[in-house]
């Protein structure tokens, strides 16, 4: 029996929990009250996601190495950034096993994620190929044909409309049965059709940089590292850092750590209980020594004062 659902959120940790088969750490870059909205339709062997955010953000993703992953913008508007390569409507990114990447957007996002077993898509390859179809080594963004695109599209969006209004549907074996077939067929044509733009490549070497780069941070529980302790740590000159950073990123290496210490200081903002905590105690534990200039900066960030989002805290939950 297929698994399937929707939900809408407006925590960023609650909402990265939910993508499922990828581990993901969110940083949100832009201000605002963040919502965001997942579909999810889980057949017998594929597993189909929908996501729609509005907000801009970097995600760090680790996908798991037991499937294979594919993934797209859904609609048109401004392009995601995967790796360091811009992603337009109608390309297609398939990841390398258990890969870890950065993906970034600039605005308001939709995009989707499927994902199957490599034995299916490798037996579905050799069947209407001729060749097995096997995860590249390293992630790979493609630009199948218009047709072949808009059928993928189509047709994920059809699976996504089913598990938000005729869930009862995908019950059936037949229809469930069929849907995967579909979506097969269309994948197999996307990462095999002629024409395709298959030459653009992630950078291995910058990508392994800024793994190690988020390794580092992750291992790091003090103070905010400086720039020739953090290069240390990655192994890579500051230029060479900085370069990668804002290939992958957007943006500077310094930039990033304070963004990223902003949200985690806003999601244990919103966690806190606001009759035992206070603004100053949690910018302290996230190393901002100064509360003013904590604020000030908090705002610019998310467009609300820090004491706003304790405060919402409170009201959710009288």
């Amino acid at each position: 029996m297929a698994e399937n659902g929707t939900a809408t959120f407006t925590n960023p940790d609650d909402y990265q929990a939910g993508i499922g088969d990828a581990s993901v750490n969110f940083i949100v870059t832009g201000g605002g009250e963040f919502n965001a909205r997942l579909t999810w339709l889980n057949l017998r062997r594929f597993r189909v996601l929908r996501a729609s955010e509005n907000l801009p953000r970097i995600a760090f993703i680790s996908l798991s190495p037991a499937r294979v992953f594919i993934s797209f913008p859904s609609s048109e508007g401004p392009p995601l950034t995967y790796g360091g390569l811009g992603v337009q409507f109608g390309d297609v990114v398939f990841h390398s096993r258990g890969e870890r990447t950065h993906q970034r957007t600039n605005g308001e996002s939709q995009w989707g994620l499927i994902s199957l077993p490599p034995e299916q898509l490798a037996a579905c390859g050799k069947a209407l190929t001729g060749r097995k179809i096997t995860s590249p080594p390293a992630g790979r963004v493609l630009r199948p044909s218009r047709s072949a695109a808009t059928r993928l599209l189509r047709l994920h969006s059809k699976a996504c409309r089913l598990a938000e209004k005729r869930h009862e549907l995908t019950a059936n074996p037949e229809v469930a049965r069929a849907l995967e077939q579909e979506l097969l067929h269309a994948l197999v044509n996307c990462l095999t059709a002629d024409g395709a733009n298959g030459n653009r490549k992630t950078q291995p070497h910058h990508a392994d940089i800024m793994v190690r780069f988020e390794d580092a941070l992750a291992a790091h529980s003090g103070p905010q590292p400086n720039m020739p302790a953090l290069c240390s740590a990655v192994g890579v000159p500051e230029r060479t850092l900085r370069v990668c950073c804002t290939e992958f990123l957007g943006m500077s290496p310094t930039r990033y750590l304070l963004l990223r210490r902003l949200n985690m200081a806003r999601s244990a903002l919103r966690r806190a209980d606001p009759a035992t905590a206070s603004v100053a105690e949690i910018a302290r534990d996230h190393h901002f020594l100064e509360p003013g200039r904590f604020a000030v900066t908090y705002r610019a960030i998310f467009g609300e004062m820090p004491s706003s989002t304790l405060r919402r805290t409170l009201i959710k939950t009288t």
